[in-house]
């Protein structure tokens, strides 16, 4: 099942941001009773790119907790503006407020690798062992590995990044040898399709491909994280087992933030 919010011709905010907030947890964990889950085991990671800080603001003092970003960039800047805000909060308080966890969820250049691990608590694209060579060796002096998804191209569109189904087992053998690098889990995308059951294919093919990952030991018990789903079909993607879901525009509105062409 499939439901598309109506497109709004503004930013939400206030009352109505949370209203439309609370609906797409409600939709949530509807999703997830479908597929035998509670609505706790689906991530919702609030894509940001186009919201603003006002918006942003207004999720994190309503309790949510993860973040994705699209570009090195604007992630540096926004979470120095949310720990900036959770100081005031800290200090007008008393009490301390449950800490934000940033997602690179864009294309990640590998040049920018430093500083995106510096901010992201998750990267969600690595596409090529040359990019997990890169994030091995920017995090050498880490006390923790970076924990990153690998980008899987399940639809084979050439429009699209990430590794071609057959060669991800053997990469995520590979990067589980690295000290610094985590891999937890697939990280695809549904192709730009109306046909529900076109998008519904591609999930369970995802789904599928990470069962077989998991069931094989590699990367541990640490491999347990499948992202899939956005704005208009996170719904589908939990059926067929997604456990995070990356949402912006079905959540924050039309964009109050310009979105700028480009990589990470």
């Amino acid at each position: 099942m499939t439901t598309t919010l109506a497109t709004d011709t503004a930013p939400l905010t206030g009352d109505a941001l949370r209203s439309r907030y609370d609906e797409i947890n409600r939709r949530i964990g509807e999703a997830a009773a479908r597929s035998g889950r509670k609505a706790s085991q689906v991530v919702l990671v609030a894509v940001s790119k186009t919201a603003s800080m006002e918006q942003i603001r207004e999720l994190v003092q309503a309790g949510h907790v993860h973040f994705g970003e699209n570009r090195v960039q604007q992630l540096q800047q926004r979470v120095a503006q949310v720990e900036e805000f959770q100081a005031r909060r800290r200090e007008l308080s008393g009490s301390e407020p449950a800490p934000v966890r940033w997602h690179m969820i864009g294309s990640l250049q590998r040049n920018k690798v430093k500083k995106a691990i510096e901010c992201a608590r998750l990267i969600h694209s690595v596409d090529s062992m040359r990019l997990a060579e890169d994030i091995q060796n920017a995090a050498s002096r880490r006390e923790e590995p970076v924990d990153i998804l690998i980008e899987v191209n399940i639809s084979g569109e050439a429009s699209k990044h990430g590794l071609h189904p057959p060669a991800v087992r053997h990469v995520i053998e590979q990067i589980d040898t690295m000290v610094n690098v985590r891999p937890r889990g697939l990280m695809c995308m549904a192709p730009n399709t109306q046909d529900a059951a076109v998008v519904r294919d591609v999930f369970e093919r995802c789904r599928e491909l990470f069962q077989d990952i998991r069931s094989a030991g590699v990367g541990g018990d640490a491999f347990d994280l499948l992202s899939m789903g956005m704005s208009n079909d996170f719904e589908a993607a939990i059926e067929c087992g997604s456990n995070m879901v990356r949402i912006g525009g079905a959540l924050f509105g039309a964009p109050a933030v310009q979105d700028e062409p480009g990589e990470g």
